[in-house]
């Protein structure tokens, strides 16, 4: 397959930094973001005064009424770029769903187009300190909110909930299963030492006995509110090659967004798949790979559910088939299943959106994941929020 992607090859993944997730920082999160961004532009080799270009998407993924303010709870471009005291020749937020695919692609372009050498990413994401994350603040509903807010239809579990359900009835699957993912993902999030999980791993039982808080969505099927920061540096191929760390290619990346007007939340499990098979071809149409080619496949995981879903969309498996392939072992890396979470993902992190999914697939290619290491890896997926609402990048060891 011919690849569309015209910058594929030409945009290299060259440096990063992480700082340590915690439930609540101890100081604001702009000063977070800033030390993360600065580590990430030294980890290239670079300093402050090369980088001219800054992406990110700064949503506050709070469905509770949370105030977004600038380098409080959130960390815009510009606001970035000001802190680091750079007047950037290129500086853009991504806005909407699939933040990081958003904001690399921003990047990316900025540097194949030449509007900028080198773009500093981020994406900074904050646990507000006062009240319930997603607690509903309205004292009335109006719009598409009063046809299900006040009957307790609200937010982002209510909207999980809704398409698991459908799965569970569907397909016949059972939770049973899905403690697979859970306890595989916290397992290997388990072992890297800046998560929120670091070292507390679970088992089956503790998922099976965990309090339900959205049937059949219990407390061990959402990714943790996290104060967290993650910066990644990118730059022209050429420039890459006179760095200190191998380069790791952007090979191409998919994105979509649901057709069909909906209430607020409301997320069939048809409209999902629908969605998702049109991302995922684009995705192969633009990279020019194929499902058969991916090493190091980073799902998305901020809700279990999603896992069985990528699994579906990518062809990795059947419709109505993933329940069983988990059940089986088949994302058990350390006993050769598929390695979709063997960065720990956002249920292993904690809520950093996309960024392990990310995160894991540049340590992989670059060789850079240490005892973590998978062997013979040359290209990589990371995938971002649902599949029909985000999308996916494909990252490569060597140029395609």
């Amino acid at each position: 397959m011919t690849a569309r992607f015209k910058a594929r090859n030409q945009v290299a993944l060259v440096g990063y930094a992480q700082s340590t997730i915690v439930r609540h920082a101890d100081r604001p999160l702009g000063s977070v973001a800033v030390d993360t961004a600065r580590a990430a532009i030294a980890d290239a080799g670079l300093t402050v005064a090369d980088v001219d270009g800054f992406t990110t998407g700064s949503i506050l993924p709070s469905a509770g009424g949370q105030a977004s303010v600038d380098g409080v709870s959130i960390v815009t471009a510009n606001w970035m770029a000001e802190a680091l005291r750079v007047n950037p020749r290129f500086c853009a937020g991504f806005q909407g769903y699939g933040q990081i695919p958003g904001a690399v692609s921003l990047a990316v372009n900025a540097v194949a187009s030449g509007a900028a050498e080198v773009v500093v990413m981020h994406r900074a994401l904050h646990n507000p300190p006062k009240g319930r994350y997603h607690a509903n603040p309205m004292t009335q509903a109006a719009g598409g909110n009063q046809w299900t807010a006040p009957q307790g239809y609200w937010g982002p579990l209510s909207m999980i909930a809704l398409p698991y359900n459908e799965y569970l009835q569907r397909y016949g699957a059972k939770r049973e299963s899905m403690a697979e993912v859970v306890v595989e993902a916290r397992a290997n999030g388990a072992r890297i030492p800046w998560s929120f999980w670091y070292d507390r791993p679970i088992t089956v039982d503790d998922y099976l006995d965990a309090r339900v808080i959205s049937d059949p969505i219990c407390m061990y099927d959402c990714d943790i509110p996290v104060d967290g920061v993650a910066a990644f540096v990118f730059t022209t191929a050429e420039r890459a090659r006179d760095l200190p760390h191998p380069p790791v290619y952007v090979a191409g990346y998919g994105m979509g967004t649901p057709k069909r007007h909906r209430i607020p939340t409301h997320w069939p499990l048809d409209d999902i798949m629908g969605i998702a098979a049109e991302t995922v071809a684009r995705l192969w149409e633009q990279s020019g790979l194929t499902v058969a080619d991916l090493d190091v496949p980073q799902l998305y995981d901020g809700f279990s559910p999603f896992i069985w879903f990528w699994l579906e969309a990518l062809g990795f498996c059947p419709a109505g088939e993933a329940h069983r392939f988990v059940q089986d072992g088949g994302i058990r890396a350390r006993d050769g299943g598929l390695p979709v979470l063997s960065g720990g993902g956002a249920l292993g992190n904690g809520r950093m959106h996309g960024v392990p999914q990310m995160l894991e697939c540049y340590l992989q290619l670059a060789q850079r994941a240490g005892d973590r290491q998978l062997p013979s890896v040359n290209v990589g997926l990371a995938c971002h929020s649902s599949p029909h609402w985000g999308g996916a990048v494909l990252y490569s060891r060597e140029p395609l």
